[in-house]
């Protein structure tokens, strides 16, 4: 795997060379000549001239894309566009994505995806089979006769060669199907008799697939369906809630789980090595990577190449594409295991924490917390989403857990004591806080009914596909609108 190898021996060669097609490219844009790229010579001068970007800022480029005008963030014109689906925020995003990200990044990767797999395990009977990609519920359609929009996978599919087409499955009229309910009981019966060798996709709506197709064909487990099922390539989520389930309905001690990195603005990183729970970031896809300290974000002087990070550190992720996102933050952390290679564990979003009270508690925190409580209380879980009860007169503050599980613990009072002790295990703010009950009291937790995530985001147009549940939040928007489903919230 020559190009593989290259993130070995030689990231600075593979950096440098994306940095300057970018800037090449750069410079005959409106973006270009709004912050100087004819003068960038050197990465000290790109990070001089350049601001950091948010969506926010780069919006009015966007819209004027999608009008259908040329040279604004990139060269030439950009006609497809990703609706983010990242959350359950009711704020869509319209993310450009150029023909080179479609080709030099997000198929690229799915072919070194399949690479990374052959090489590891070179008795694959993987290209036999069909594989079978569970994209999202938003069919592609026309904006103002210039912009196509659909979420990512649902571009990505539709601009598919004709000889990927056929290793793929379900048929196409399915996987771009608006109605998620409906596609997936028309995918159970399309998939039942297909001979699928590899599935990819989000683990939450892959099990919602898999036990539906095994009680549709009265099976006690997804083998008896696809027997000759060995990969499962995913992402978007953390996957150690989930590995107990899947490990019940994929009985085999030589089924492979692959970890990717891919979102709406580019494909990151890959599993390049089983038996790590780190993933290789890619360099050659089109991308630059710059990274800044989460406790440092707003300070532009505190942003670093990647050549200058160091492991340990809980950094956000700043990136620079060919698609014309200019130094974009794109919201998600990451903290880098080994440098030379490049080895990444993704820690959380920006956004998605809960610092309420002094404690801030990470998404890491949480997913390692959630997955001890369930190993000791024999439980697993469907979803869960956190946030604070604010400090009242009656009493101190506490974080307040909404889990629906697919095995509810006995005693779910053990279940929060477990939960409890080890987020103060891993987070000595929180384990400050709880010191007496001063400021945290013991945390609330709520077993929802069966369903109740798939209602609410079903009432936010958000079901299937890519969407996913934010785990922790700083303020109780989330946590009170799904209480009201259930009936219990209360002013």
């Amino acid at each position: 795997m020559p190009a593989i190898q290259a993130h070995y021996s030689d990231p600075e060669k593979l950096q440098m060379r994306v940095f300057k097609e970018l800037i090449a490219s750069g410079v005959f844009t409106r973006f270009g000549r709004d912050n100087g790229f004819d003068r960038i010579r050197s990465y000290e001068q790109y990070r001089r001239y350049v601001p950091i970007q948010n969506y926010d800022s780069l919006k009015e480029y966007i819209a004027e894309m999608m009008l259908g005008k040329s040279n604004i963030l990139w060269p030439g014109n950009i006609n497809w566009f990703a609706k983010t689906s990242g959350s359950a925020e009711d704020k869509s995003k319209f993310i450009p994505v150029s023909r080179q990200t479609i080709q030099d990044c997000h198929y690229k990767a799915g072919k070194d995806v399949l690479a990374v797999y052959a090489s590891q395990r070179p008795d694959t009977k993987l290209f036999r089979g069909k594989s079978m990609i569970l994209g999202g519920s938003k069919k592609v359609h026309d904006m103002n006769g210039m912009a196509r929009v659909g979420d990512l996978s649902a571009v990505l599919l539709s601009n598919l060669s004709p000889i990927a087409e056929y290793f793929r499955t379900p048929r196409r009229s399915i996987a771009l199907m608006d109605n998620w309910e409906e596609k997936l009981d028309k995918m159970v019966v399309d998939l039942a008799d297909r001979n699928i060798t590899n599935i990819s996709g989000v683990p939450s709506w892959m099990l919602v697939l898999a036990k539906r197709l095994i009680e549709y064909k009265k099976v006690s487990n997804l083998l008896e369906v696809w027997p000759n099922l060995e990969l499962f390539a995913h992402g978007a989520v953390k996957f150690d809630p989930y590995r107990e389930q899947f490990k019940k309905i994929i009985p085999a001690e030589d089924f492979f789980y692959l970890e990717t990195y891919n979102a709406s603005e580019g494909f990151f990183a890959l599993q390049d090595q089983f038996g790590r729970s780190d993933m290789l970031l890619m360099l050659n896809y089109g991308i630059l990577y710059e990274f800044v300290p989460v406790d440092s974000m707003n300070d532009p002087e505190a942003v670093v190449s990647l050549f200058d990070v160091k492991p340990g550190v809980n950094y956000a992720m700043i990136i620079s594409t060919n698609s014309g996102l200019w130094r974009y933050m794109i919201g998600d952390t990451v903290r880098f295991t080994t440098t030379y290679p490049f080895r990444i564990e993704i820690t959380g979003r920006t956004k998605h924490f809960i610092n309420a009270f002094g404690e801030e508690l990470m998404i890491e925190n949480a997913e390692k917390a959630i997955h001890e409580a369930c190993l000791h209380t024999t439980a697993s879980i469907v979803d869960y989403t956190a946030a604070p009860v604010y400090m009242s007169e009656a009493g101190t503050g506490a974080h307040e857990w909404l889990i629906e599980f697919d095995k509810e613990p006995e005693d779910i009072g053990r279940f929060a004591e477990v939960l409890d002790n080890h987020l103060k295990k891993l987070n000595s703010d929180y384990e400050a806080k709880r010191v007496g009950n001063l400021t945290l009291r013991f945390p609330k937790v709520h077993i929802l009914p069966k369903g109740t995530f798939s209602r609410w985001l079903k009432s936010k147009g958000k079901l299937g596909g890519q969407h996913k549940v934010p785990r922790l939040s700083n303020e109780r928007k989330y946590v009170d609108e799904i209480l009201k489903i259930t009936g219990e919230w209360t002013e």
